[in-house]
C-alpha cells in the first residue's frame, strides 16, 4: 500500500512532546519523512539522542532534541522557548508524553494522583498554552492531543490515567471553540491497543494474550505507533484544514 505524502509539510516546524520512544518516536520518523522541522522534548535523554542519530543516519532531516521533564511546567516553557528561537513559530503541535501505568483505586495516594495527572494531562494544557501564540503569529496551525481508548471503555487498573484522557478530550473540545478564528485547529487520537516495547514488557509479555485481544477488534491486525503517527501526519496537514474539534479512534475498531 502506497503512504500518502504531505508535501505542505516540508519546512514546517513540528513540536513532539514525548517523542523519544513508543508511537512519539513514531511521530518523529514520520514528520521528518515528510521533511518537517521536528523538534521533540523527552525526560530520555540517551533514548531521545539515540533517535536523532538514527533518523539524522536513515537520510531524514536531523530532528532538535530538547531533554526536558514535563513535569516542571517552568522547564517546559524553557525548553519550547529554546525550539521556537532555533527553529521559529511552530505549525503543529503533537501534545503525547503520556504513562499508563496501573493503579489500584484503594492505594492511590494523593501524591500519585498528582503525578497521574501531570504526566498525562497538566503538561498538554501549558505546552498548547505556550505554543497558541506562536500559531496565532503565522496565521494558523494544528494542535494534537493524544487521548485513549482507556477512558471510554473504563479501564479498571487505570482510573486516573482514564480521567487525564478524557480530560484531554475536554480540553480539546474547549480549545478548539476558543482559537478557531485564529485558524488553529485542535483535534485529538484515541489509539486502541498498540503494543510498544514498554507495552510488552509491563503489561503484555505474551503473545497469546495479546492475539485473543486483538479478536475484539473488528480488523484483527495489530494496531501499530506508524498508524497513529499516519493519523497525526493528516491533521497536521492541509488536507484537514476543516476539521477541529474531533477525536479519532484508531483502534481497529476495538469492541
Amino acid at each position: 500500500m502506497t503512504e500518502t505524502s504531505y508535501l505542505g509539510l516540508a519546512g514546517q516546524v513540528v513540536l513532539i512532546t514525548g517523542g523519544a520512544s513508543g508511537i512519539g518516536a513514531a511521530f518523529v520518523r514520520a514528520f521528518a519523512a515528510q521533511k518537517a522541522r521536528v523538534a521533540f522534548l523527552d525526560i530520555d535523554t540517551d533514548a531521545g539522542e539515540a533517535l536523532v542519530r538514527e533518523v539524522t543516519g536513515a537520510g531524514g532531516a536531523a530532528p532538535l532534541f530538547v531533554p526536558c521533564d514535563l513535569l516542571d511546567i517552568e522547564v517546559l516553557r524553557e525548553a519550547i522557548a529554546r525550539v521556537h528561537g532555533t527553529l521559529g513559530d511552530a505549525a503543529v503541535l503533537v501534545n503525547n508524553a503520556a504513562n499508563d501505568q496501573r493503579q489500584v483505586l484503594s492505594e492511590v495516594t494523593p501524591a500519585e494522583f498528582d503525578w497521574t495527572i501531570g504526566v498525562n494531562f497538566k503538561h498538554v494544557f501549558f505546552a498548547a498554552q505556550a505554543v497558541v501564540p506562536q500559531m496565532k503569529s503565522r496565521g494558523g496551525g494544528s494542535i494534537i492531543n493524544m487521548s485513549s481508548v482507556a477512558w471510554m471503555r473504563g479501564g479498571p487498573a487505570l482510573p486516573v490515567y482514564a480521567a487525564a484522557k478524557a480530560a484531554i478530550v475536554g480540553f480539546t473540545n474547549s480549545l478548539a471553540r476558543l482559537v478557531g478564528p485564529d485558524r488553529i485547529r485542535v483535534n485529538a487520537i484515541a489509539p486502541g491497543m498498540v503494543i510498544t516495547e514498554r507495552q510488552r514488557r509491563l503489561w503484555y509479555p505474551n503473545e497469546q494474550a495479546i492475539a485473543e485481544l486483538r479478536t475484539r477488534q473488528a480488523i484483527p491486525d495489530a494496531v501499530t505507533p506508524d498508524d497513529i503517527a499516519r493519523m497525526a501526519l493528516f491533521l497536521a496537514s492541509d488536507d484537514s484544514k476543516r476539521i477541529t474539534r474531533q477525536c479519532f479512534l484508531v483502534d481497529g475498531g476495538l469492541g
